[in-house]
């Protein structure tokens, strides 16, 4: 843990700072709980680091690319100390609280080197640093040890845990007001959210639960994440409405592995009853799921993910692979016949469901008939959006020790082929669609030489990295506004990008 400072740090009134965040949307979340308790801290939050008293960066340490681009990020957070108002640049993230020290070490020109555990103080943390008092290096340690091994007990024994985005909440979290001298971090209809916007879109992600219990072979997330842990529901429905207030009109719920959720609160049933609960809130039209473990996928899920009025038809379904001895060679369970079962499970409930995975290619041991299981797995599964991920060696994971590693020209020769079947496949699917009805979350308008472009996300589209819906027809004088969901009609692709007309009579529901 990151000691606290000895000496009072002063108040950090017309302080700035800045946050650059790399990574997931669970990352996302993570810093708008900073900017929240920086805020209320008295700092003020601006766009630009170039601008900033310190540039925070909120680092991925998932994959050795992502590891990179943190890196790259610091670095450049760091050259503005020599030409613009930066003072101080500070990593936190899943890069720091994974390597720490040895961040710290390899990379001076970081001013500090923060874990999760310090970031309920950020605040004075930050305040300490721009005082001249550097910080002590985060000393990386294995999360999973921090609670207890039994599910069951981890409520009771978390509260002395930091938990990023679980909004931790103690009393001189909300000491700053606000212009009109109220709790700037209160809700009007509940209880005050440590956290702060910081973007304008119409959707935001909301953590449900932190850490994962599995061990797959690949993955280092537990180790630095920790053990499986729900946040409790009364949390997440205050948090959502507190979103809702501020223009948000679809929730994506995040967490490692979202099919857990409620193991250790005693009923793997609570998503089920949290969806209808979400989606009745004033102001959420769409509500997504994220992060599908399909070995843990249950009927009675997808039948409320099915039903459920505003729950989106999008099922992110975490494959890995389809090689029956493979995934076990993985620590994962399943196979090609297994997973196309599951699929139908699915398309029998909501047959224009959008289904996404990502897939691991050339780990350890992977032979010629694995990758041809994999493929023929992909051609027949009609999935709408797959990543395609090359295997590299993640520091202190069991698949580090194993022999039969691939060499590198020949991970990159099958990225490359599944990735081309990828593209063929999912624009065929996209393809698919034409003539569909879909719900649009409008997100962008753009003018450009007179014309306006706009553009959002069907259902079946998860943020970011799933495509995109342009909208290019819409009624005579109504073009559709920023956070508006309008059905429209699928009349073309690019990719597995739509592009679709407005039909009229918006008020009815799209189908």
């Amino acid at each position: 843990m990151c000691p606290r400072v000895v000496e009072p740090a002063a108040p950090a009134q017309g302080r700035t700072v800045a946050l650059v965040t790399l990574g997931c949307s669970r990352n996302e979340v993570d810093s708008e709980e900073l900017a929240g308790r920086l805020t209320a801290g008295g700092w003020t939050l601006v766009d630009d680091a170039a601008e900033a008293d310190v540039a925070v960066v909120n680092t991925c340490g998932f994959v050795e690319q992502a590891k990179k681009d943190s890196i790259d990020a610091l670095l450049e957070a760091s050259d503005l100390k020599d030409s613009g108002r930066t003072q101080a640049v500070v990593a936190v993230g899943c890069l720091a609280e994974r390597y720490g020290e040895q961040l710290a070490d390899q990379l001076p020109e970081a001013d500090a080197v923060l874990g999760f555990d310090s970031y309920q103080d950020m605040s004075g943390q930050l305040q300490s640093i721009l005082d001249g008092h550097k910080p002590v290096a985060h000393t990386p340690r294995d999360r999973r040890q921090l609670l207890p091994i039994s599910p069951a007990a981890r409520q009771d024994g978390s509260a002395g845990v930091a938990l990023p985005g679980h909004q931790q909440i103690r009393p001189d979290d909300f000491v700053a007001t606000n212009s009109q001298g109220t709790d700037q971090l209160a809700t009007p209809s509940g209880p005050p959210v440590v956290r702060a916007r910081l973007d304008g879109r119409p959707w935001a992600p909301l953590k449900i639960a932190s850490g994962c219990d599995r061990r797959c072979a690949f993955c280092a997330i537990p180790m630095f994440r920790g053990s499986f842990v729900s946040r409790r529901p009364h949390e997440i429905i205050d948090e959502a409405r507190w979103l809702a207030e501020r223009g948000v009109r679809e929730v994506f719920l995040v967490s490692e592995n979202t099919t857990s959720y409620g193991k250790d609160l005693g009923d793997l049933r609570l998503l089920e009853q949290l969806l209808p609960e979400l989606t009745a809130i004033a102001g959420i039209e769409r509500v997504r799921v994220s992060y599908l473990q399909p070995a843990e996928i249950r009927p009675e899920l997808l039948d409320v993910m099915a039903q459920t009025s505003g729950v989106t038809p999008y099922f992110d379904i975490s494959f890995q692979h389809a090689s029956g001895p493979l995934l076990r060679r993985m620590r994962r369970f399943g196979d090609r016949e297994s997973f196309l079962s599951l699929l139908r499970m699915v398309r029998e409930r909501v047959p224009q469901a959008g289904i996404r995975s990502n897939v691991i290619v050339g780990f350890p041991g992977e032979t010629e008939e694995d990758l041809a299981e994999l493929t023929t797995f992909l051609t027949e599964a009609e999935l709408d959006v797959v990543g395609v991920f090359g295997y590299s060696d993640e520091d202190g994971t069991e698949a580090e020790t194993y022999a039969e590693k691939l060499p590198a020209e020949v991970i990159d020769e099958r990225v490359a082929l599944v990735t081309e079947l990828v593209e063929q496949l999912t624009a065929q699917r996209a393809q698919d669609r034409v003539g569909q009805t879909v719900s649009v979350l409008v997100e962008e308008i753009e003018e450009t030489d007179g014309e306006i472009v706009v553009t959002g996300r069907a259902e079946q589209q998860g943020p970011d990295v799933d495509g995109a819906t342009m909208l290019v027809e819409w009624p005579e004088g109504e073009v559709p506004q920023i956070g508006a969901v309008v059905r429209a009609e699928v009349v073309d692709t690019e990719g597995v990008d739509l592009i679709a007309r407005v039909l009229p009579d918006q008020g009815a529901p799209a189908p």
